[in-house]
């Protein structure tokens, strides 16, 4: 396949998030009456907000309704990233790098503030042509529908684009969209080793996604 477009991913390929995510989350849990027991944030990532903040309610036991509880996660999340984002290494400069190639999507399970808010501290607005959150689709990842609407959005078919995921929902996404996936997996919530055999290639950072590295994959 050749690739006509590149949609990215935020959570854990571009910003180092995961982890906040998950504190947010768990304080969010333990002040409402709900418990945090197990590995729920394995078992979220990759759900809408509408979905997360259900499962909140009705398998943790959060006491606020849904729409509340991802209310008071995003409320956390943005005092946070207000104060600084926390980009990964060499992400910023992968995305301007790219998008002097490539039309680029980003497609992601965050709430549309956050979305707009990571992307108007780390200056990249102007590189995506098409920002997407599965709270904008029927069906978060792993379901395809956030990553076909992106590829809608630019205007390419989704079996021309090249994805990029960390998370086992995420590349079990994409691929079930027909894309060519790259795989940089989260350090902290590494995928299983079914949805790591989807991608096309690994990295260990997204700093390693060039253009030279893309046309090895799809000449």
């Amino acid at each position: 396949m050749s690739v006509a477009a590149i949609i990215f991913d935020l959570d854990g390929v571009l910003i180092d998030s995961e982890g906040v995510w998950n504190a947010a989350r768990r304080e969010t849990a333990l002040q409402n009456g709900g418990h945090w027991s197990g590995d729920p944030q394995r078992a979220i990532m990759g759900m809408s907000s509408t979905e997360w903040s259900s499962y909140m309610h009705e398998e943790l036991g959060v006491s606020l309704p849904p729409q509340q509880i991802s209310e008071q996660v995003v409320t956390r999340l943005t005092e946070l990233y207000e104060k600084q984002v926390p980009l990964l290494p060499g992400a910023r400069e992968t995305v301007i790098r790219l998008a002097s190639s490539w039309p680029l999507a980003l497609a992601s399970s965050a709430n549309r503030a956050i979305i707009d808010l990571v992307l108007k501290l780390a200056e990249l607005t102007s590189c995506f042509g098409a920002t997407l959150s599965s709270e904008e689709v029927p069906r978060g990842k792993p379901a395809p529908d956030v990553y076909l609407e992106a590829a809608h959005r630019l205007g390419v078919p989704p079996t021309e684009c090249a994805a990029v995921e960390d998370s086992s929902n995420g590349l079990r996404s994409a691929a079930a969209a027909g894309m060519l996936v790259f795989a940089v997996p989260n350090r902290e919530f590494p995928p299983g080793p079914g949805a790591l055999a989807l991608a096309a290639d690994v990295l260990d950072s997204v700093a390693e996604l060039t253009a030279e590295r893309i046309e090895q994959i799809a000449p």
